[in-house]
């Protein structure tokens, strides 16, 4: 696939997924009073707005990354990952009741050993998926500064 047809294509399903992603937290909003702790269930609500709304800018401004093809698929798949798994995750930890590692907003609560694995494994795995976005995101804008500059 041709670069530019990638970057729009990536750029275009990035805010599709983000308003998805916005529209699955609205509607965790509405869920909250029944899940098994409502406060977690208030942060996987803000958790896929924000996340939503981060995919919409990152589509936005995904044409303007100069990455190689690679780094594109890679960053686009971590984004992908990384937001849901961080709505979803949070959503887990509401429904069964779990968050040992989110002490604070868990309040003290914990769910089965199995459940907290699922949790903790949902949680350093997008923790390190949002760290590399970022990192990748800074390289491609900083990259395509210096090629406007040097224009």
């Amino acid at each position: 696939m041709e670069k530019s047809i990638l970057i729009k294509t990536q750029g275009n399903k990035l805010i599709f997924y983000g308003i998805l992603l916005f529209l699955l937290g609205l509607i965790v909003g509405l869920i909250v009073p029944v899940l098994a702790n409502p406060r977690m269930g208030v942060s996987s609500h803000l958790e896929g707005i924000l996340n939503g709304m981060f995919l919409v800018l990152l589509g936005l401004i995904w044409h303007k990354l100069d990455l190689s093809e690679k780094w594109l698929k890679i960053t686009f798949w971590l984004a992908i990952y990384g937001t849901f798994t961080n709505w979803f995750g949070i959503l887990f930890a509401s429904v069964f009741n779990a968050g040992k590692i989110l002490n604070i907003a868990a309040q003290g609560q914990e769910g089965s050993p199995a459940e907290e694995a699922i949790l903790n494994f949902l949680l350093i795995t997008l923790s390190i998926a949002m760290i590399m976005i970022s990192f990748t995101v800074l390289v491609g804008l900083r990259r395509n500064m210096k090629k406007t500059l040097e224009s």
